[in-house]
């Protein structure tokens, strides 16, 4: 081979060729736009490409292919990286008769609905390091198409995972308990499989998930798995992208089938991140709006770094916003008595706290309608422990705005008796449990003769 006709080809950086220029040239429009330019003779031409798709393994395949005749044995391990090498040279030209690349990378993709799980894994793995060269591709879209096509067939094991691997066991606390009885363990088949995508890909592939209808309860479960798997290796800054796309998505599905626990588990993480506020918005929308099925660990949560108060009290008062305008109009009666019963034990739990103020125990105790309660016993239990541990940094008037909370008719008989006789509360509390006590003795007694 002539020196004139050698071109010295360095591909990102990582490695060089010596190809026969004449040959690539023939097949490559763009670098025969290229060396069309050129004018005078050169004895040794060099090429640097600085984002070549694929970088040097890719080039040596385009290297392979134009040297044997236009003939390469195209598979699902370098179909993506032959098909935007082709594209990106502009390899548009037939070499001896036979199609050019760019045709045969084409055909190769429509028999992708063909390739076993293994097959669309491998490809994909490629695909996702070649992203930036398929942003609005039409073949991109069709094969992740293909992929989440397959997820819908849940008697299928996966033949990537191990056989030791239990994927209702290592998911099943990402599930909501509403969905738990209609969903399939075997939906996760495909979790670990999936386990290496990169976050841009993982975006591409949520997104062909959600346009293609898949169970939400199997989307959200996937996406606390991703959260699970990647968060605990990445940077602050990539947790924080992670967790951002996360909620992102989850705030696209239906609440009904996303876990409750795990949006908790979103909360604890975002704390120590440096999240956007319109993100940390929808994280809180998203928990106060179902916040029903919530535990009262969950509402446990130490207050920031700075406070002197043992638990974030305000991030609850926020919670229980969010929950009752945002269901006010299809909110049900159990619901509204379940957030009732666990606002109570959370006020139980904070009363304790010395350092909480009297016009946050005063927000979260009278934070609900009073159709919420059937019993304000546990509501005086927590007052009486908080005029305690108070006792001496109370006005007169802050114990009686806080008394006025307590409805006196749903207090028992022996709650009213007790209050009637506590000094730790305003006189005006006294005398009204009092005569409360006497007017439900009085009812009682009626009752009784008309009987």
């Amino acid at each position: 081979m002539e020196n004139c006709c050698l071109l010295e080809v360095d591909v990102n950086g990582q490695e060089l060729f010596l190809v026969d220029k004449t040959i690539l040239v023939s097949l490559s429009g763009r670098l025969r736009e290229l060396f069309s330019k050129l004018t005078g003779k050169t004895r040794r031409l060099k090429l640097i490409f600085d984002k070549f798709p694929g970088g040097a393994e890719c080039f040596e395949l385009i290297a392979k292919f134009c040297y044997n005749g236009g003939r390469i044995k195209i598979t699902p391990f370098n179909m993506f990286q032959l098909h935007c090498a082709a594209n990106y040279l502009e390899m548009n030209q037939e070499m001896q008769g036979k199609p050019n690349l760019i045709e045969q990378t084409s055909s190769y993709f429509q028999k992708i609905h063909y390739m076993t799980w293994s097959e669309l894994i491998t490809g994909l793995e490629k695909c996702q390091q070649l992203l930036s060269f398929l942003p609005s591709s039409s073949i991109l879209q069709d094969f992740l198409d293909c992929v989440v096509g397959r997820l819908e067939f849940h008697n299928i094991s996966s033949p990537c995972a191990s056989s030791s691997d239990n994927s209702s066991m290592q998911f099943s606390g990402d599930i909501s308990t509403e969905s738990k009885g209609i969903y399939s363990s075997q939906a996760t088949w495909w979790f670990a499989d999936l386990g290496f995508l990169n976050l841009n890909m993982f975006r591409r592939i949520i997104e062909t998930m959600m346009s293609n209808k898949l169970d939400h309860s199997v989307i959200s479960s996937f996406l606390f798995y991703y959260k699970r798997v990647k968060c605990p290796t990445a940077s602050s800054a990539q947790k924080c992208r992670i967790i951002e796309t996360i909620i992102k998505f989850l705030s696209s599905l239906d609440g009904s089938f996303i876990s409750i626990r795990g949006l908790f588990d979103i909360l604890q993480a975002s704390f120590t991140l440096k999240m956007s506020k319109c993100a940390k918005g929808k994280l809180e929308y998203l928990i106060g709006s179902q916040l029903d099925r919530a535990k009262l660990d969950d509402l446990l949560i130490p207050s920031p770094a700075g406070e002197k108060s043992a638990y974030n009290v305000n991030l609850v008062l926020r919670l229980l916003d969010i929950f009752l305008s945002n269901s006010r109009e299809k909110l049900l009666m159990y619901q509204l008595k379940n957030v009732a019963e666990l606002t109570d034990l959370y006020i139980m739990e904070v009363a304790p706290d010395s350092y909480l103020k009297p016009c946050k125990f005063l927000a979260l105790a009278a934070a609900l309608p009073d159709i919420a309660r059937e019993s304000y016993d546990t509501v005086y239990l927590a007052m009486d422990m908080y005029l305690k541990v108070h006792k001496y940094g109370l006005s007169e008037e802050e114990k009686i705005k806080m008394c006025g909370v307590l409805s006196y008719e749903k207090l028992s008989e022996e709650t009213l008796k007790d209050l009637g006789q506590n000094e730790s509360f305003p006189a005006c509390a006294l005398v009204t449990a009092q005569v409360t006590q006497q007017k439900a003795q009085l009812f009682g007694h009626k009752t009784h003769l008309n009987v």
